[in-house]
């Protein structure tokens, strides 16, 4: 599991600066939502799963994205190495523990200065043309993307326009900036003792959480230097309910991210007496039917491998036997 430090730089970038959408769903656009109105219950639902984010309580976070059956569900299927929900909520979850796995190299601070010496260290020119090619090509990308709906591309649009202002502005060339951001996260990465797929099976799907929250406190601090406050776009969200239809309704909400006002819509299903993200409920319900399927799979294996044992067991002891005068 291995990938070049120049690699982890572009793909960890993307995954930070793709953390605060991670819970949201969709985008449109409306008036302000009043800071001070009161919560609807959904919108309060929405509201705690942000501040546990803001909290760096990845625990608590995945507790409240799902009824505790199904979070149960969701652990057994995670120690059966079925599972690594809800890392597989981030986006590029897939870079997560190479990342890792870079920044936690005995000589990774060493080879990341290096690195950025050589390529970005006072090249602000070109990195801010890098920033504003990147935001380009990433709405044209959404726009012609089919895997995606119409309110989906609308919010990520706004999400990427506004990374991509915001990327062009910052301080992202500082050398010293850089050597502090490096010498936090490859620390705090050694502390997680988690870069591989055997390390996350062995920690537990709520011991890895536990370990992973203080590198997500580390990331959003590094991120925080060069001007970007993924949490208070975590804290000042706000929502209404502008639509409902038995256990479903749908949420307006607004939130800050990088100066910019971004506004989206998210679908929330009432399941046990709460609210929870229709699409986290209907990806851990697809999850959880494939780990079934593999659990039946697998028992079904074992269940033949014991059989034939036993019928070769007794071709042994019949051909041991003492033959009958």
């Amino acid at each position: 599991m291995s990938m070049s430090l120049k690699s982890w730089q572009f793909r960890g970038q993307l995954l930070a600066l793709a953390i605060c959408g991670a819970a949201l769903l969709g985008g449109c656009k409306g008036d302000r939502i009043a800071p001070d109105a009161p919560a609807a219950e959904p919108v309060a639902a929405l509201q705690h799963l942000a501040g546990r984010l803001a909290a760096n309580d990845l625990l608590g976070y995945a507790q409240a994205s799902v009824p505790p059956a199904q979070y149960a569900r969701l652990q057994t299927a995670w120690a059966q190495g079925h599972s690594r929900w809800p890392l597989t909520e981030l986006p590029l979850d897939g870079q997560l523990l190479p990342m890792l796995a870079a920044l936690s190299q005995p000589d990774a601070p060493r080879q990341l200065q290096r690195s950025f010496d050589a390529q970005i260290a006072g090249q602000a020119s070109g990195v801010r043309q890098a920033a504003q090619s990147m935001g380009q090509f990433g709405v044209q990308y959404l726009h012609n993307q089919t895997d995606y709906t119409d309110a989906q591309r609308a919010h990520y649009s706004q999400v990427v326009a506004a990374l991509s202002k915001w990327a062009a502005a910052a301080p992202l060339t500082d050398k010293q900036r850089a050597r502090t951001t490096i010498t936090l996260l490859t620390a705090t990465a050694r502390t997680t003792g988690l870069s591989t797929d055997a390390q996350l099976q062995a920690a537990g799907m709520e011991g890895a959480l536990r370990r992973l929250g203080p590198f997500f406190k580390a990331f959003k601090t590094a991120l925080a230097s060069y001007g970007l406050g993924l949490d208070a776009a975590l804290t000042g969200l706000r929502g209404e309910v502008v639509s409902e239809l038995g256990h479903d309704v749908v949420v307006r909400m607004q939130y800050p991210l990088a100066g910019q006002e971004i506004e989206a819509q998210v679908r929330m299903t009432r399941r046990e007496g709460h609210w929870y993200v229709t699409r986290t409920l209907e990806e851990a319900d697809t999850l959880l039917q494939l780990a079934d399927a593999a659990q039946a799979e697998q028992a079904e294996h074992d269940a033949r491998q014991r059989a034939e044992a036993e019928a070769a067991e007794q071709v042994k002891e019949g051909a041991s036997a003492p033959a009958k005068p």
